[in-house]
């Protein structure tokens, strides 16, 4: 893992992309600045040619003569030399009058051909090496070759100063956009910064705190506006943990105060058979309590962190509501209450059936003891899902109490008082979630809430 500041990689890595840039542009100018001048001297010699050539055909003299003028040609850069096709030397400027610059075999091929262009090194006269241009001339006494030539050390030599431009410029631009660069990295990741001394600062201790967020809206600002999102969504969590972790040991404590004074009250007095009896039956509810809640607590946490495992299996819904139904039917008949069974018999679903059955009895048991006149439990397919429900004829629900029906020991008002650990709803909505439903909750217009759990069911989705 590289510890190298992210403003120094991205610096680096503009300088590297600017270095490439640099030399790219400095190659593509140095050859086409190259191409240029070769091209400039190579139309000087044909214009040259053309102008020498048609005075050479008619006049059948000397080209460097009386009547020429010596501005025609200069003698440190440009010359020009007549050759007859033995190779001797006819006419020619000073520079190059004692020695011909074609060989024999170079004249041979040059009177043939329109235009000849050749490169020499060692002209005697001429600096550095020099650009011939070869062209037959038919003249009054046959054919002849005008050699017309020009130095190209004027040419090497501003390619040269341009080359040492490049290499005196090209490090101090590159030098400089670096710099340039690593500001503007700085400038960008200053917002960062100030959110990674705030993040710092930021703990359970003090919730609401949020990271700053820059005023450009850019990636960075919305990147600190997640963090915030997350930020808020984590301290709710935190909240709702605190919550549990109170609502639990409140729980807890009851159960707990109520076990040790019957144990006190029984080890404190001589009691009789049946007290001692009646004590360690009522220690025993306590203790029942007590797991029931544990194991309660446990099924929530394993949902919340997605490991609540399930068995599924192919069952009939008619089946499993009238095993909930059969599970209640004597405390429902001990309080004069009826429960009854709708669902039809040919709807199917793969899942859980010890769960859904802990999630439906949960519901019934509400509904015993919080509502009155019969419970009814009914199955019906809809959008895809088949939806299982708990109604009764009671008071329904208090309005205030709906939104969090669901929510870990929530309880309503009228039953604070009662036995229950305000997890039955909870433990329905996470049996639920687990087999990728949700459960709900409403009161009728008739009058008694509906509790209900949705589940998809393939068999729901093909009767629609």
């Amino acid at each position: 893992m590289s510890r190298t500041p992210i403003r120094l990689r991205l610096t680096l890595a503009f300088a590297l992309a600017m270095a490439v840039v640099l030399v790219a542009t400095g190659a593509f100018l140095y050859l086409r600045l190259g191409a240029s001048l070769a091209e400039a001297v190579d139309e000087s010699l044909e214009a040259r040619a053309s102008e020498v050539g048609p005075r050479l055909a008619l006049g059948g003299g000397t080209v460097v003569g009386p009547g020429m003028g010596s501005g025609l040609v200069d003698p440190d850069e440009r010359f020009l030399q007549v050759l007859d096709l033995r190779g001797r030397v006819v006419d020619a400027t000073t520079t190059v009058e004692e020695q011909p610059l074609l060989d024999p075999d170079a004249v041979a091929r040059a009177a043939t051909r329109p235009t000849t262009w050749l490169e020499r090194d060692g002209i005697p006269g001429i600096a550095g090496r020099a650009r011939l241009l070869a062209t037959p001339i038919e003249g009054r006494n046959g054919t002849l070759v005008l050699i017309v030539g020009a130095s190209l050390e004027d040419r090497d030599e501003t390619l040269r100063g341009f080359l040492v431009v490049l290499f005196l410029v090209g490090p101090a631009a590159l030098l400089l956009t670096s710099f340039l660069g690593y500001a503007l990295a700085t400038a960008a990741l200053r917002p960062v910064e100030a959110m990674q001394v705030e993040a710092a600062a930021i703990s359970g201790s003090e919730p609401g705190r949020r990271l700053p967020l820059p005023r450009s809206q850019d990636e960075i600002h919305r990147l600190g506006e997640t963090l915030n999102e997350m930020l808020g969504r984590l301290e709710s969590a935190l909240e709702r943990e605190r919550g549990l972790v109170a609502d639990a040991g409140h729980e807890l404590r009851t159960p707990l105060a109520l076990l040790k004074t019957e144990l006190e009250l029984a080890l404190r007095h001589p009691r009789t058979a049946p007290e001692l009896e009646a004590a360690i039956r009522s220690a025993a509810v306590e203790t029942d309590r007590l797991a029931q809640l544990a194991e309660d607590l446990l099924l929530i946490a394993r949902s919340d962190q997605g490991q609540l495992s399930l068995r599924r299996q192919q069952l009939r819904a008619v089946d499993l509501l009238k095993r909930v139904a059969e599970r209640f039917s004597t405390r429902a008949e001990a309080s004069g209450r009826v429960l009854d069974v709708e669902a039809p018999s040919d709807i199917e679903l793969d899942a859980d059936s010890s769960r859904l059955e802990q999630a439906l009895g949960n519901l019934v048991e509400n509904a015993l003891e919080h509502a009155r006149g019969p419970v009814r439990l009914t199955a019906a397919a809809r959008d895809g899902r088949l939806e299982l429900h708990v109604t009764d004829e009671g008071d329904g629900f208090p309005s205030e109490f709906l939104p969090r029906a669901f929510d870990r020991f929530s309880r309503s008002d009228d039953a604070r008082f009662g036995d229950g650990t305000g997890l039955g709803l909870t433990i329905a909505d996470a049996i639920a979630k687990a087999h990728g439903g949700s459960a709900h909750a409403a009161n009728r217009e008739s009058g008694g809430a509906d509790v209900w759990v949705s589940i998809p069911n393939e068999q729901a989705r093909r009767l629609l």
